[in-house]
């Protein structure tokens, strides 16, 4: 694929959207299924339709999306998957319509997790568990009805998500420190996190963890999981968290084995590619027979080769 800076002006593509709470990912795909050209920009959710300030993100992100997309072609139809996503959307799809210069009803909505499974496995192939700032498992069976586990949002699950992550981590130093004041000193954790917040003194978490807007709280926060993930080989407390949320991941593959029998397993998302304990501890709590890959998902990709070959919505 050429560097978007050199590519030539494309006409009659598709625009594919893959929406969350840490960036937004995009492609161009031609008419023969062809990626033509890729990017990313802020993360943006479905959930933020509900504040002017959300909005007003939402609007902002689709404006640099279409900056960068309409300077390589104009895209004749959008499938967008988007975290937070529920049926209905007429708003959002009139705002990306607008930003992008196609007709409303050449927009396609959908949750991201229904974009991940497509790319992934065809419908009642196997399961994907997916893990970024929130974690949910998904199953399209073969009706193409879309049935899911977790993805309950940070305030009620989301475990074993890169936000659980963080929190775990956060959770842990705090009350080690309310126990042995200064302990942080010795905890490559802390050390590792307190440089990447702006200190070691509570205001600083306070700021960081209370102080971000509701639109882009849940994205930042998650990116600590990249801390605990970096001291993992030395401390075996976020070495204990990574493997916690191995176990919670497995606990959403094994909720739909129970339900709908077993398949294959696919885990996806960025948190699957922290460490690899995460991974391993996921292995070590399923049963054997149970087959169990990791996959970088670029379901993106999957989104434009949809909207390119100009597919009716899905039912899902």
């Amino acid at each position: 694929m050429m560097p978007a800076d050199k590519m030539p002006i494309a006409s009659h593509v598709g625009l594919g959207i893959d929406a969350g709470g840490t960036q937004t990912r995009w492609a161009l795909a031609d008419a023969m299924g062809e990626i033509v050209a890729s990017g990313q920009v802020a993360g943006l959710t479905a959930l933020q339709m509900s504040t002017e300030t959300g909005m007003q993100h939402i609007r902002e992100t689709l404006a640099d999306l279409a900056a960068a997309v309409r300077a390589i072609g104009q895209p004749t139809r959008v499938h967008a998957g988007l975290t937070g996503f529920s049926k209905g959307g007429e708003s959002l799809r009139t705002l990306i319509a607008n930003a992008l210069g196609v007709n409303s009803g050449d927009v396609m909505l959908c949750s991201d997790i229904e974009i991940t499974y497509v790319d992934l496995y065809l419908p009642g192939e196997g399961y994907v568990v997916y893990a970024g700032t929130g974690s949910i498992a998904a199953f399209i069976d073969a009706t193409g009805t879309l049935h899911r586990a977790g993805g309950r949002g940070a305030l009620l699950d989301d475990a074993g998500s890169g936000f659980w992550i963080a929190c775990e981590a956060l959770r842990h130093i705090w009350r080690e420190e309310d126990d042995h004041p200064e302990s942080w000193r010795d905890s490559p954790m802390a050390v590792e996190i307190f440089s990447r917040i702006g200190g070691n003194d509570w205001a600083n978490t306070r700021q960081f963890v209370y102080g971000l807007t509701n639109d882009t709280a849940r994205g930042e926060i998650g990116k600590l999981a990249l801390a605990v993930a970096a001291v993992a080989d030395v401390d075996p407390v976020a070495r204990r968290i990574l493997e916690s949320a191995g176990g919670e991941l497995a606990r959403l593959g094994q909720a739909m084995t129970l339900r709908f029998g077993s398949r294959p397993i696919t885990l996806t998302g960025r948190v699957a590619e922290l460490h690899p304990v995460i991974f391993d501890a996921m292995r070590a709590a399923l049963p054997d027979s149970t087959p169990l890959q990791i996959k970088t998902s670029d379901a993106h990709f999957a989104a434009a080769r949809i909207a390119a070959k100009g597919a009716p919505v899905p039912s899902y």
